[in-house]
């Protein structure tokens, strides 16, 4: 039971931590439609909403993907492009499910491409977070008195 609440928890991280990249984006459209009336930006009038809500959506729906693919896989072992491949999967089927509620096919391109780049993010500070995690851990493991070779075999 467990290790289905962590999973949750961290479907439901991912989806707030793509929340905030879909709210920051909806705030740079917003800026701009605010500084430049006359863009074509105008017909919807609350990006950071907009956007942080489905990103919220293709964020969990990304972590339960991961979770199913790269189960018992390290993040170094994990290559960009099928992330970003399934990131662009992820919004392809994120795109659809919201045109069956009344979106527009123009939502098809933003939607894909925020997720793959979503995706491609995730992995990346994913992997930084990881690298910092095996620093600490040196530490640690030099404490005890391993040796460099030894304390790279138990962490891997």
């Amino acid at each position: 039971m467990k290790g289905v609440l962590r999973r949750l928890r961290a479907g439901l991280g991912l989806g707030v931590i793509w929340a905030g990249g879909g709210a920051f984006v909806g705030g740079m459209v917003e800026l701009v439609s605010n500084l430049f009336p006359s863009l074509p930006l105008g017909f919807i009038d609350m990006w950071i909403p907009t956007l942080a809500v489905p990103g919220f959506i293709g964020g969990v729906i990304f972590a339960g993907v991961l979770g199913v693919v790269a189960r018992n896989r390290r993040f170094d072992e994990l290559s960009m492009g099928g992330m970003t491949a399934i990131g662009v999967g992820g919004g392809v089927v994120l795109a659809g499910a919201m045109m069956l509620l009344g979106a527009g096919p123009l939502i098809l391109l933003p939607a894909t491409v925020l997720s793959g780049v979503g995706a491609a993010l995730s992995l990346g500070l994913a992997r930084l977070a990881e690298r910092e995690e095996r620093r600490s851990l040196d530490g640690d493991v030099d404490a005890v008195g391993l040796s460099p070779d030894d304390a790279r075999r138990l962490l891997e």
